[in-house]
């Protein structure tokens, strides 16, 4: 009977003792056959009952030996053969034969890579966080004869050790690292997992945290946490760009007030610039029309908007 820990998944099929080989069902079925066929021929001819019985029993003898003692093991699997209750050896893969009653075969070793889901339900962090991880385990056999002679269920073995390891891990760490440190946490479940299993001759290939759920309410709070933290930043950012316009707005300054020319100049062009588009309308303080000398060069652009509109006008009478 095998004990399934909580939150834990290992599905596998495992040969019993009694499982018989097709093969060697078929060779006891046809000397089955044979033998009643000689049978029946044996008593048409006359002979002996002895000899009838002695055929049966010899022909009957071999079929059943060989149903017993042919065994065969798949290409990934190892037969563990105890001979009275002691180790004799390894076999497999293929056929092979063994003694029956006398040698007995308590486990079928797999050594494909094997997957085991595990889980850590409501387990508190460092910081009294209750969480639930969901992971994976990669595992192999590397050595058979410790997998069935070190440990009485090595796949529920290492299911235990791979939760147990997870939980250790989660109350080791803070939330924030298990968050943004699954690597970490996978590189050190698969360094304690693989201690603890070596002496079974089992190895860890790698270890992988599937997901990370934590409570709707402080989900619900880091949400928020994370969106005050954006606004902040993006006021910072907002502030440093008016820092650097002040900065670039005085060093102008500082170049406009030691040449009036090129001030001048620049105010001929903002005002071209707003003058450009159709339909615009500027206001000049006259302190800056007076100053800069803007007064002629507003005339002229006035006087040159007018007589385009007069220009207008006359077009579309002509048209008309």
């Amino acid at each position: 009977m095998v004990i399934k820990p909580s939150g834990l998944d290992f599905r596998y099929e495992q040969k019993s003792q009694s499982q018989v080989n097709g093969l060697a069902l078929f060779v006891f079925l046809l000397l089955m056959l044979i033998s009643s066929g000689a049978a029946i021929w044996m008593v048409i001819s006359g002979f002996r009952t002895i000899w009838i019985i002695g055929e049966l029993l010899v022909l009957n003898i071999i079929g059943l030996y060989v149903l017993l003692a042919f065994k065969v093991a798949e290409q990934w699997e190892k037969a563990i053969l105890l001979r009275l209750g002691r180790f004799v050896g390894l076999k497999g893969p293929g056929p092979f034969w063994i003694i029956p009653v006398v040698d007995t075969i308590p486990a079928w070793i797999d050594h494909r890579v094997m997957v085991t889901s595990f889980t850590a339900e409501r387990s508190l962090t460092k910081d009294t966080v209750p969480v639930d991880v969901d992971a994976v385990l990669f595992w192999v056999v590397w050595d058979a004869e410790k997998a069935a002679l070190e440990v009485e269920d090595y796949r529920a073995a290492i299911a235990w050790a791979a939760q147990t390891a997870l939980r250790e891990i989660i109350g080791q760490m803070e939330l924030a690292d298990i968050l943004v440190g699954r690597a970490r946490m996978d590189e050190e479940l698969q360094r304690i997992i693989d201690d603890r299993t070596t002496p079974w001759g089992i190895t860890v290939q790698s270890v992988e945290i599937r997901d990370i759920v934590i409570p709707g309410g402080l989900e619900d709070a880091m949400s928020r946490q994370a969106q005050a933290e954006r606004e902040r930043q993006a006021r910072v950012i907002l502030g440093e760009s008016e820092e650097q316009i002040a900065a670039s707005f005085a060093k102008a300054a500082e170049a406009y007030r030691d040449n009036p020319t090129a001030l001048h100049l620049r105010a001929m062009n903002m005002l071209f610039e707003g003058l450009k588009e159709r339909g615009a309308m500027v206001i000049v303080p006259s302190s800056a029309v007076d100053t800069m000398n803007l007064g002629g060069l507003m005339g002229l652009a006035s006087l040159a908007e007018d007589q385009n509109i007069e220009k207008g006008d006359l077009t579309s009478g002509k048209e008309k």
